[in-house]
């Protein structure tokens, strides 16, 4: 009597915790046989919503946070991923990678995330400066993370360019609430897993699987997203995200990397996601017989 194989349904990931979606949806993943292999969570707009309050919560703390002890905290990561590269190569396999492909995209993905970390406490003196100015004052300009950043993942791989694509986000100090490819989504939940054990507060990132078609219009349109990132092809959703920016000035990137390319991993995808912030600061200047003004 054949076993009747008992298929996983993933979750996604918001504030930390692992809810089902509250729309109830769910797609079945098919591998090239056409065998389904999970089932995977339709999110919603009201997951969208849950997960940018989520993210708000924790943008004071993380931001707050010293970029040393952000470093270390993705240097975490890398530590987890590397830990359990076996499970990320045999989802990569599932969904049609070989075995040579998936275990490059694995070490490649952790490479990623020691490569950002390192970065954590660098780049604010690399990007920052001391202005010239011909009054008696300091002037000097430091990157400042811009807030809630909501991420539309690249579509044609499942680990890399999920990695990619956060970790200059949450390098930088930001939050983000990222939608997963709908076709490889597996990666995704377990990377998520990852995260939950790694050090990382909750709400910093929220990861989300469904399809871009439903949500895109949410992700660029909800007003306490400060900027959006979207890495895909589709010129209609390009269009309609860079119209809907408009409605409360939220920063727009259109990331189209190829990341597997080491060019795609920079200091610049960190900036992309900071504002400069100028500060003056008076000198006290002390003059003939020790009048200070």
């Amino acid at each position: 009597m054949s076993e009747l194989e008992i298929l996983k349904t993933y979750k996604i990931y918001i504030g930390g915790q692992f809810p089902r979606t509250e729309s109830g949806r769910y797609y079945p993943l098919m591998n090239k046989k056409k065998e389904v292999i999970a089932n995977i969570s339709l999110s919603s707009r009201k997951d969208f919503r849950n997960a940018v309050v989520a993210a708000r919560g924790a943008f004071g703390g993380w931001s707050g946070r010293t970029a040393f002890n952000r470093g270390q905290i993705l240097y975490r990561i890398a530590e987890m991923l590397e830990g359990r590269k076996e499970q990320f190569i045999g989802e990569i396999v599932r969904q049609g990678g070989t075995r040579k492909q998936a275990e490059l995209e694995v070490r490649q993905s952790i490479d990623r995330c020691v490569y950002y970390s390192g970065w954590c406490d660098k780049f604010q003196q690399l990007f920052g400066t001391v202005n010239p100015v011909s009054s008696s004052h300091f002037n000097f300009s430091v990157p400042e993370p811009t807030g809630v950043v909501a991420v539309i993942a690249p579509e044609d791989t499942s680990l890399l360019g999920l990695v990619s694509v956060i970790m200059p986000v949450i390098a930088g100090g930001n939050v983000c609430v990222v939608l997963a490819s709908e076709s490889k989504p597996l990666c995704s939940v377990t990377f998520a897993e990852v995260l939950a054990t790694s050090d990382l507060p909750g709400g910093v990132v929220n990861i989300m699987t469904g399809t871009s078609k439903e949500l895109h219009s949410h992700f660029s349109s909800h007003m306490d997203v400060n900027a959006i990132v979207y890495t895909r092809d589709n010129k209609d959703e390009k269009k309609l995200i860079a119209e809907n920016a408009t409605l409360n000035v939220k920063r727009v990137f259109f990331w189209n990397n190829d990341w597997s390319k080491a060019g795609s991993e920079n200091p610049y995808l960190i900036m992309d996601l900071q504002e400069i912030k100028t500060t003056w600061h008076p000198i006290e200047q002390i003059g003939v017989g020790g009048a200070k003004y």
